[in-house]
């Protein structure tokens, strides 16, 4: 069987690096295309040297579309609205599309659904393993204590995130919903300052810490009357982001377009 023909989006970033050195290590996969923005001082270098993995022989540029007609996926780390934009070429072009952009609208969630009639889209706020099992974790958690436990949602990262609630503890918020069966959206609570008044029985409550390096921590903390669980995961580095998104590049090559999660990937929905 011949490799799987990727291409990464924002290439000459911390992410993309590391999603072309993970397509380098792994089997099966080979690099056909790096893209960047307009202006980017990384257009025209090679993709693999700067990645430190050697020559790959693909150029970094702006040629989306020219980049596509010749891969089987895409590897998409960057803004909701590029993200966006990718979907609706993968969808033009029958490939497989795995997002891990953050800070979606519900008006972009709407219109990768809709690419997604055309194409298999893989989206997930976190991408790694860990994280995923622990939304399984939270969601089974979340359905054995009812609101007798409170839950909040603590996270942190790096000074430079631009959106909060992180995608990962908004992924973790849906889980902890579904184990209640219940909507997020009308069962979260964020920003808590001043005078709140006492919590509403059955919030879901989140707080997001910035500074530093942090590449990733997130707690699901049920609070009870006379105990606590914390559930946690922090992430060292990058790597573990990167492998997710290959792997469910692998498992989504070749199946029916449709919109599936990381969840689908490991095979977690049933848990």
């Amino acid at each position: 069987m011949a490799d799987m023909r990727l291409v990464v989006t924002g290439a000459a970033g911390r992410m993309g690096q590391m999603l072309v050195k993970t397509i380098y290590e792994t089997s099966g996969l080979v690099l056909t295309g790096a893209l960047e923005r307009e202006g980017s001082i990384a257009l025209g270098e090679d993709a693999g040297l700067l990645a430190g993995c050697g020559r790959a022989g693909v150029a970094i540029s702006t040629d989306a579309l020219g980049a596509l007609l010749n891969a089987d996926g895409i590897l998409d780390f960057s803004t909701p609205a590029a993200s966006v934009e990718f979907a609706a070429l993968a969808a033009q072009a029958r490939i497989v599309d795995v997002i891990g952009t953050t800070g979606l609208s519900a008006e972009d969630l709407k219109r990768i659904a809709a690419a997604a009639r055309h194409a298999a889209i893989v989206r997930s706020g976190n991408m790694s393993l860990g994280v995923n099992l622990l939304a399984a974790l939270t969601r089974q958690v979340a359905r054995a204590l009812g609101e007798d436990f409170d839950i909040e949602i603590v996270e942190m990262h790096h000074r430079m995130k631009v959106d909060a609630p992180s995608g990962t503890a908004l992924l973790l918020g849906e889980a902890a919903a579904r184990g209640r069966s219940v909507e997020l959206s009308e069962h979260s609570a964020r920003g808590r300052d001043g005078q709140t008044g006492a919590r509403k029985i059955g919030d879901i409550g989140f707080a997001s810490l910035r500074g530093g390096s942090v590449v990733g921590d997130h707690s699901v903390i049920f609070a009870g009357e006379s105990e606590r669980i914390e559930l946690t995961h922090r992430a060292h580095d990058r790597t573990g982001f990167a492998r997710g998104a290959v792997r469910a590049a692998l498992w989504a090559h070749g199946r029916k377009a449709g919109l599936y999660s990381m969840a689908d990937v490991l095979g977690l929905n049933d848990t």
